[in-house]
């Protein structure tokens, strides 16, 4: 099971360019597309605090935020520390 959680729906582009962003940073993910996933909803609501916004990226069960969040953790360096072994 990988470390980061992307929680996304079918028709959202910052979502897509997340995940983009995952992959060519080579992070595995694993993806929960909230409009197919009424209980991945239901998990993304509570982990997040109940965001109303997509993507929602969580990182061992901690929320991280949305694209510009995790944009931002990799431009400072700091993404790679979250999500090393």
């Amino acid at each position: 099971m990988a470390r980061v959680k992307i929680y996304s729906t079918g028709t959202c582009p910052f979502c897509d360019k997340a995940k983009a962003l995952l992959k060519k940073w080579q992070i595995p993910f694993d993806e929960v597309r909230i409009d197919q996933d009424q209980a991945g909803l239901r998990e993304m609501l509570e982990v997040t605090n109940h965001a109303r916004t997509v993507p929602q990226i969580v990182v061992d069960g901690k929320a991280i935020g949305g694209l510009d969040d995790l944009t931002e953790l990799h431009m400072d360096g700091e993404l790679k520390e979250l999500v090393e072994p």
